[in-house]
């Protein structure tokens, strides 16, 4: 009888028969279930079926094979007991030493949207976590092996005859965090399924994956990384330019996700994660004038974000200006070789649309609280004039009409308290993060007057409601012609009538839309 023992059980045979030769050459005894046994056998390795460990065959299409006690009598077996030495020499239960297991690719399969839901069940493992949990559980004895790029180190580590309890540790630590993983990809699939569209879950389970470490967070002082949930795939494609930076992605996400906002095309400068331009066109070069027209001096060190391809002429205009992110659906052949040029300018490519609930983005925002975790669903925005509302006299111009729009797509990515002064094709003025609307509108005049741009005839767009008429006459002395906002004030009527006297036209949209 060999003197250690350890058992192969893996979904993915990467590695898996150098692995074993490896470990047959230590003296190992390999013991081997359905499919991994078939890999060893057809390449000449030596090995025990589970069957003739356990005395019981596969049962149930292999749904069973590996849940015995001959396997987990072997794996939980502390050897520094005397009760446990004698239960296992009483039952003939063999020591395993090592667990090598890779789980079946559940998350993987309900990420395919042609996967039925009987195909995504069948892959919910249930041997696999079994044995690396009890293998993990008892590390000081048995070595859990979750991960294939391991097998060679997990080799060299044998050969040395040392193998310390910190490794071990690291080891089941790895391990419970995979299998920790596999079941929240398999409780938010179900919970998905169970729960009412507007509801949220009673327990919520995490599933995110490093995918980026970060060369640090917002300040250097802090350590951070980016994860991804699940196996979603990536929504970006990286072109060009030094690694993204913690604030740029936050800033990433806020260029694509306003650039998308609009079907014309459009293009967008953000800085700290909030818009200080916007404008929509048909040439992309004089549309990107316009929205760098609205701050001329916020834009330097932000981001641009568009929904049309850069083209070759916008990357030369582009390329004048220092900016730490431009992205787009894509890039001209000869945009990239201009933007190329300026070696720490990240390109980046999207690769899905990002403002639906079956996007990259997913249907919830989380944040972290008191050492908890804040959730609430996305939101999605639909700019839907049908559910909207004239409250005063005169109804707006079909070119306030587009205004109007215009602007309560740009102020929900803007932070609250905003508000955005625009025409119908382009922004004129924001003013964001005060706290008071009144504060805001004036911040927004002020930046106009600084940066020369007009608001004569303009449209404001509120993202809450004017608690007072002061707001609002604000905005009209300035030149304001047409007001949207939410509505749901106790002073609404004050602020309708203010409007009437002016003769300017206000719309109620039903919906606040704060970013905090």
């Amino acid at each position: 009888m060999s003197s250690k023992r350890a058992l192969l059980s893996v979904y993915d045979k990467t590695g898996i028969v150098e692995f074993a030769r490896d470990l047959v050459r230590l003296g190992f005894q390999v013991i081997s279930t359905g499919g991994t046994s078939k890999t060893l056998e057809q390449n000449g390795i030596s090995h025990l079926r589970v069957d003739e460990v356990t005395g019981f065959p596969e049962i149930l299409e292999g749904r069973v094979k590996t849940l015995h006690p001959a396997i987990h009598g072997g794996l939980l077996f502390r050897r520094d007991r005397e009760e446990d030495r004698r239960s296992i020499a009483k039952l003939g239960i063999e020591p395993l030493d090592l667990v090598a297991v890779n789980l079946y690719p559940f998350a993987r399969t309900a990420a395919d949207p042609q996967a039925k839901p009987e195909d995504v069940i069948e892959m919910i493992d249930i041997g696999g976590p079994s044995m690396l949990r009890s293998a993990a559980k008892n590390f000081r004895w048995v070595l859990p092996v979750c991960n294939p790029s391991r097998y060679p180190e997990i080799i060299k580590t044998l050969e040395s005859g040392e193998i310390s309890e910190a490794y071990r540790r690291e080891l089941a630590a790895e391990t419970f965090a995979q299998t920790s993983q596999y079941d929240a990809a398999v409780t938010d699939w179900f919970s998905r399924r169970v729960e009412q569209e507007q509801d949220l879950p009673e327990n919520l389970s995490l599933n995110y994956r490093l995918h980026q470490p970060l060369r640090y967070g917002e300040n250097p002082h802090q350590k951070a990384a980016f994860y991804r949930a699940g196996q979603r795939s990536s929504c970006y494609e990286q072109l060009g330019g030094k690694e993204l930076s913690y604030n740029n992605l936050l800033d990433l996400e806020g260029a694509a996700g306003l650039a998308q906002e609009f079907e014309q095309s459009a293009v967008v400068l953000v800085k700290h994660t909030v818009p200080c331009g916007a404008a929509v066109g048909e040439d992309t070069v004089e549309t990107y004038r316009r929205a760098f027209a609205t701050d001329t001096s916020s834009p330097f060190g932000g981001i641009v974000g568009l929904n049309r391809p850069v083209t070759q002429a916008l990357a030369a205009e582009l390329a004048e200006i220092f900016y730490e992110v431009i992205v787009a659906p894509d890039f001209e052949p000869g945009a990239l070789e201009i933007l190329r040029k300026k070696k720490n300018l990240r390109l980046i490519k999207l690769s899905a649309p990002l403002n639906s609930g079956a996007a990259p983005l997913g249907n919830r925002e989380l944040r972290s609280a008191f050492g908890g975790v804040l959730v609430q669903d996305r939101d999605h925005f639909a700019a839907d004039r049908n559910s909207w509302r004239v409250t005063t006299k005169r109804p707006p111009t079909a070119a306030e009409w587009a205004g109007l729009a215009f602007a309560w797509k740009v102020c929900r990515w803007a932070k609250s308290n905003a508000v955005v002064f625009a025409g119908a094709d382009r922004t004129l003025g924001i003013g964001l993060g005060q706290t008071s609307r009144v504060d805001a509108v004036e911040l927004a005049i002020a930046r106009a007057q600084k940066y020369g741009v007009s608001l004569e005839s303009s449209v404001l767009a509120s993202d809450a409601f004017f608690p007072f008429a002061d707001g609002a006459l604000g905005a009209i002395n300035a030149g304001a012609k047409a007001i949207i906002q939410p509505g749901g004030s106790v002073r609404d009527e004050e602020v309708i009538a203010a409007c009437d006297r002016h003769e300017v036209s206000m719309v109620f949209t039903g919906e606040r839309h704060f970013r905090h």
